[in-house]
């Protein structure tokens, strides 16, 4: 028996020039004459193969040099030990938290970490069907809009679970997910602003992941819900990304209205430019202008004044994201409750009584 560019059972096998390509298991099904499922039987060692079958497929394995994949041979066992993040940022800090999270979890339970940075040029059908024909199962960072449309791209019948953002009250997430409640998080901060003494409260936003306006997303829900309960109408929001950049140049355009005494920042490094552009407007945190950031950033607590941030347990998050996609791998594990992750508002010099 024979098949042409693998092997001849005398012993020397043939390769086409140039073949490189590993040998499948369709492969050793063809040069043994047997079925797929037989070789996969084999290979796994079940006990409902005939002897002579069994030497001719493992002739076969050795002649093609076959090795089996793991990410099958796991599958196979009805345990899948990879898993594959998906995520459009590794730097900013909620999304290094979170897959740090994800990390640990998967190291300490023996699962591989695997992570596919997603662009905005990516056909995402087409990334989404590569990650899932390596087997395993998929967890989605859809922190924006990207990850957002990544997640909803996921076939049902890929395992995968997701971080996300606060999903509007009375709805959750159509594949399992984990989030933590910045929308009640911006409105604790907002009101605590208020309560200092400030008229207002500006925002400045980061883009949020549905929608296209500087309002959307639940840390803007939150901060509006905080102002309307005290009865006051909310200023234009304010912000045209991430970074501390786009903070800078939001800052310098709040800077200049000498009736802004309070400012709610989408994240720590927004927070982080717009501390910078007081500073060259000589406008004073938090003696004329108070600062709240978001996440509490590695940076936040040593720069000057020290931030006041909410505190968001992202590694928290990665942690029970993994736990989600794990009990749907592991069918005699039960799934964690799905109850938000706690964030805490933390104190710290840039925030103060309204003084001027």
């Amino acid at each position: 028996m024979s098949v042409t560019g693998h092997t001849s059972f005398g012993g020397r096998v043939h390769r086409a020039p140039g073949q490189r390509k590993a040998a499948s298991i369709r492969d050793v099904a063809r040069a043994a004459d047997v079925s797929y499922q037989t070789v996969s039987r084999v290979i796994n060692s079940h006990p409902s193969v005939r002897d002579e079958t069994r030497r001719r497929v493992q002739e076969a394995i050795d002649a093609l040099g076959f090795r089996r994949n793991a990410t099958a041979f796991a599958l196979a066992r009805g345990v899948a030990r990879s898993v594959t993040v998906l995520t459009s940022d590794t730097l900013l800090h909620g999304y290094a938290a979170t897959l740090q999270g994800l990390e640990e979890a998967s190291r300490a339970a023996g699962f591989t970490l695997g992570v596919r940075l997603l662009t905005p040029e990516d056909d995402l059908d087409q990334t989404i069907a590569a990650v899932a024909d390596t087997g395993g199962g998929l967890v989605v960072i859809g922190y924006d809009r990207l990850g957002a449309a990544a997640l909803d791209r996921v076939p049902a019948q890929v395992p995968c679970a997701a971080v996300v953002e606060a999903p509007p009250p009375g709805r959750t997430p159509g594949r399992p997910a984990v989030w933590a409640d910045d929308r009640a998080a911006a409105r604790a901060a907002t009101a605590h602003l208020l309560a200092l003494g400030h008229p207002t409260v500006h925002y400045v936003a980061i883009p949020a992941s549905t929608g296209t306006r500087r309002s959307a997303g639940p840390r803007a829900e939150g901060w509006r819900q905080a102002l309307k309960a005290a009865g006051v109408a909310a200023p234009a929001p304010s912000g045209r990304g991430w970074d501390a950049q786009a903070g800078y140049e939001a800052g310098r355009g709040l800077a200049r209205n000498r009736e802004v005494t309070a400012i709610l920042c989408g994240n720590d490094d927004l927070a982080l430019g717009v501390l910078r552009a007081l500073h060259h407007a000589g406008r004073r945190v938090p003696q004329d202008v108070s600062v709240i950031g978001f996440d509490d950033a590695p940076h936040s607590a040593f720069v000057t004044p020290s931030l006041t941030t909410v505190r968001m347990d992202f590694q928290g998050l990665g942690r029970a994201a993994f736990g989600l996609l794990r009990a749907q791998l592991d069918s005699d594990r039960q799934p964690p409750a799905p109850d938000p992750v706690a964030t805490t508002l933390v104190l710290r010099e840039s925030s103060g009584t309204r003084t001027s």
